[in-house]
């Protein structure tokens, strides 16, 4: 069987695989905070007799384009964008510490402060948690405090700090749920120069008319990868009735 099949079969393989990934960023054009899948492919030579004239595709790690978003004010008070690098530290769904960029927050009947996704956001003393109140502020460097619930505002009381981290972006690994971790699972202490801004949201980095034309050109290489393994075949009959007459 002619090896350009494997080839060809690599190569549809490979563009299929981005397909997902471009299709992934698409959905989330228009999620807070998202941070768009990059596939790249890198060509791996063919070892063993003849010439190294072939190679397969083999997709490469999924990567994410660290790219912020733009910026959009919203006027709500538990709505926070990052200023620049850094990250809000949230519980997963396992009760482990992951981080994101989506900062469209809200309030759970109990007081629980979460994200729109459901995790739960982490302060200086573990899980945010608020008891009723009148009014609510947050800084800058993500301290939180509030006007109790039939208080004047002479009675502002600071009840926690939102956790701000900013760990090396090679050290963070981007995972199925969206939210993103330490690639050896370790914490990451707050750090105190991260910004954030509230009443502003931070949009996905998604760029919809360059994913499009991705998805187009990945759409042909699939394609021409097809009427590779269609020509290859062809090229097996020819040759199997040439033998037969030559039988």
């Amino acid at each position: 069987m002619d090896k350009s099949i494997y080839v060809a079969m690599t190569g549809a393989r490979a563009a299929m695989q981005s397909q997902t990934a471009i299709a992934h960023n698409l959905a989330n054009a228009s999620s807070t905070g998202f941070r768009a899948v990059r596939q790249s492919l890198e060509t791996a030579p063919i070892n063993g007799p003849g010439f190294e004239s072939r190679f397969n595709a083999v997709t490469k790690p999924e990567a994410w384009d660290s790219t912020p978003g733009n910026y959009v004010s919203t006027g709500e008070t538990l709505d926070i964008a990052v200023l620049g690098d850094g990250w809000v530290a949230v519980q997963d769904a396992d009760g482990g510490e992951a981080y994101t960029r989506a900062g469209d927050l809200h309030l759970t009947p109990l007081g629980v402060l979460e994200t729109a996704q459901g995790n739960v956001v982490l302060g200086s003393n573990g899980p945010i948690t608020l008891p009723p109140f009148d009014e609510i502020t947050i800084q800058s460097d993500g301290r939180i405090s509030i006007i109790p619930q039939g208080s004047n505002a002479e009675n502002l009381v600071e009840l926690t700090t939102i956790k701000l981290v900013n760990p090396a972006r090679e050290n963070l690994e981007r995972y199925a749920d969206g939210l993103f971790r330490l690639k050896d699972g370790a914490p990451v202490y707050a750090d105190p120069t991260v910004r954030i801004a509230s009443g502003q949201l931070e949009g996905s980095n998604v760029n919809t008319t360059q994913t499009l034309v991705d998805m187009i050109a990945a759409a042909r290489y699939y394609e021409m990868n097809l009427r590779t393994l269609q020509n290859a075949e062809e090229n097996d009959q020819i040759a199997t009735r040439l033998m037969r007459m030559n039988g």
